[in-house]
């Protein structure tokens, strides 16, 4: 008996600790309420990240893929992101499955696909945000989180097309002291952490796509080195000796490996 009842204690202390039992942050009374201070919150990052000439960032993400039956599968992989504005960007997103190279140089954007020895390259805008614009409509290539490009740019505020919006909390993210931020804005949930103090970083991003029952979830913590020394040479692309320059529709390099 002595066995049961200490049992029974553990999982009570294991229900009382874990996370189901702890309760989320109340939302705004109203679905529809958007919290003027976690506009400003946005708006404060935004003018950080405008005021940054150059960045590197590397991100640790997850993405959700939803399975025939509706089963969540789960996918890790790494972005590095060296950046210029206005004009130049790499981006390196590698996974055991799939890996990709974004260039851009002011004059070009090029995407490699490593594994396949293949890439293409178009002509480009001027700037990163009408290059990052540009790609998408034309050829349905999406840069893993560009909303950094908007949010970093004159137009970054996003307020008037939230839906709500509210402050969770705090939390420590890898040893930083950030403010959690909840927002809805369209078929997209989505949540942000931004560190506190001087520099209003974002650390960790959270998108949800309501448009699926089965809610996958996108997730990426965000490593920064600010204001890094960037040359030309940096956003120079030497294709690979056997690498094939090919001309196709470059939508269908979508969910190639």
């Amino acid at each position: 008996m002595a066995g049961l009842r200490l049992a029974a204690i553990g999982f009570c202390l294991a229900l009382a600790f874990s996370p189901s039992a702890m309760s989320a942050p109340a939302p705004p009374a109203s679905a529809s309420t958007v919290d003027p201070a976690a506009v400003k919150a946005l708006s404060d990052m935004s003018s950080y990240l405008q005021s940054l000439s150059t960045f590197g960032l590397t991100t640790e993400t997850s993405l959700d893929l939803v399975a025939r039956d509706g089963q969540k599968i789960q996918l890790d992989g790494t972005a590095t992101y060296k950046v210029r504005k206005p004009d130049a960007f790499v981006i390196d997103v590698v996974s055991d499955d799939w890996n990709r190279r974004y260039i851009y140089n002011g004059r070009e954007f090029t995407i490699v696909a490593p594994k396949l020895a293949y890439f293409a390259t178009v002509a480009a805008p001027a700037t990163i945000r009408e290059t990052v614009a540009e790609i998408q409509t034309q050829f349905g290539i999406s840069i893993p989180l560009d909303d950094l490009f908007r949010w970093s740019g004159p137009d970054g505020l996003r307020g008037e097309k939230l839906q709500s919006g509210y402050r969770v909390g705090e939390a420590t993210i890898a040893g930083v002291k950030t403010t959690h931020y909840a927002f809805r804005e369209g078929e997209v949930d989505w949540q942000i952490w931004i560190e506190q103090g001087e520099k209003p970083l974002p650390r960790k991003v959270v998108i949800v796509d309501r448009r699926d029952p089965a809610n996958p979830a996108y997730v990426a913590r965000l490593n920064w080195v600010l204001n890094p020394p960037l040359t030309d040479e940096d956003f120079a692309f030497r294709p690979d000796p056997d690498a094939k320059r090919i001309r196709v529709i470059l939508q269908q390099w979508k969910g190639m490996p």
